[in-house]
């Protein structure tokens, strides 16, 4: 069976995350390595990214590894990445995600209508866009990391507000990792589908892999509705 072109690049590029060589395991396999600079997973953490049914997974250390591989080589791929299973086998401090790491080709993109809004472009640091982080909030604001893009950001405005914006941050093997924001009174208005699908469609234009990673189902609701496949799971944890 053919190998999905999306499959193998998000492969490579979560190879390439991982720091030190590493590859995804034949289906149904979990790789385990030892990666104290891993980019999976906040440093001195294990990080683990399941994607097109097999897994890698990073530790910071000899003897965290050792532990990971006594307790996460025992489960099924889907399982490494489910936090409650993975609480009950590892003794966990903290637990970040599960996040859905999407991806979109040019072919399956399904650019948002923007009817009669207007997307405008600003630059990454436009006191607008802090505007809108401070009136979403720290949590949705560190999420979407509009402070972080290498992008324009393509935003919509409302009585000279910015109430949604997108970009993206240029990420290794050519890949473009989305961000998006809404202010709240704003939401569920399609106005993360119009300014998410501008920032997909400036990405795909200069040949980047638009990477969506989201925990929020709304969030992974506007991603498929663009087209995006979910191809697995990725999960941070810090072992007690």
């Amino acid at each position: 069976m053919p190998i999905d072109p999306l499959v193998v690049r998000a492969h490579g590029l979560w190879e390439h995350l991982a720091q030190v060589p590493v590859s995804f395991a034949h289906p149904g396999g979990v790789n385990v390595v030892v990666s104290s600079r891993s980019g999976l997973c906040p440093v001195g953490w294990v990080g683990v990214v399941a994607l097109g049914g097999s897994a890698i997974v990073t530790a910071p250390s000899d003897s965290a590894a050792r532990i990971v591989r006594d307790a996460l080589g025992r489960l099924p791929v889907e399982a490494v990445v489910d936090s409650a299973l993975v609480r009950e086998a590892l003794p966990v401090a903290r637990v970040l995600g599960p996040a859905a790491p999407s991806y979109v080709s040019a072919a399956g993109f399904r650019p948002a209508e923007t009817g009669a809004l207007a997307v405008e472009q600003l630059s990454a640091a436009h006191p607008d866009l802090r505007s809108l982080e401070r009136v979403t909030g720290h949590e949705d604001a560190g999420e979407a990391a509009l402070d972080e893009i290498t992008s324009p950001a393509f935003i919509v405005r409302e009585h000279g507000q910015v109430v949604a914006a997108a970009g993206y941050r240029a990420w290794p093997r050519r890949t473009a990792h989305i961000g998006v924001l809404t202010a709240p009174q704003a939401r569920g208005r399609g106005l993360a589908r119009v300014t998410g699908s501008a920032a997909v469609a400036h990405a795909l234009a200069v040949g980047l892999l638009p990477q969506w990673r989201a925990r929020p189902p709304a969030s992974r609701r506007v991603a498929a509705a663009l087209g995006f496949d979910e191809l697995g799971s990725q999960l941070s944890i810090e072992i007690a």
